[in-house]
This record gives C-alpha cells, sequence and structure tokens, in this order.
C-alpha cells in the first residue's frame, strides 16, 4: 500500500513575521481598548488616567497585595 504524499507548501519568511507582528498589534489594541473601556465607562474616570504610571502602578498594588 503506497500513500501519495502531497507537496509540503513552504510559507516564506516575511509572511510568518508579517503574521506574528499583525497578531501581537492586534492583541496591544485590545488590551488597550479593555483598559480604556474599564477605566472610562465602567469606573467613570477621564481618558487621559489609563496613560499614566501611577494607574498602573496602583493596580498592580491592589493584584498582588500581601
Amino acid at each position: 500500500m503506497r500513500q501519495d504524499k502531497k507537496p509540503v507548501k513552504k510559507r516564506s519568511a516575511w509572511v510568518v513575521l508579517l503574521r506574528i507582528f499583525l497578531i501581537l498589534l492586534f492583541l496591544g489594541l485590545a488590551l488597550f481598548g479593555g483598559a480604556v473601556l474599564g477605566y472610562v465607562v465602567l469606573g467613570k474616570q477621564d481618558i487621559s488616567g489609563v496613560l499614566e504610571w501611577s494607574t498602573w502602578r496602583h493596580v498592580f498594588d491592589l493584584v498582588f497585595a500581601p
């Protein structure tokens, strides 16, 4: 019994890198959009607070408090 092997389709390196870059970009945009939605809409705060370091330090301290 012989199995016919299909030729392996080889992808270019730039296509793989582009796909990885786009996935990381969309993940970053989703993270930022979720932070804005949660902070501005649900928290009723100013949008500039999302980008402040003190906000994220406070969140980190709340999550990882002993």
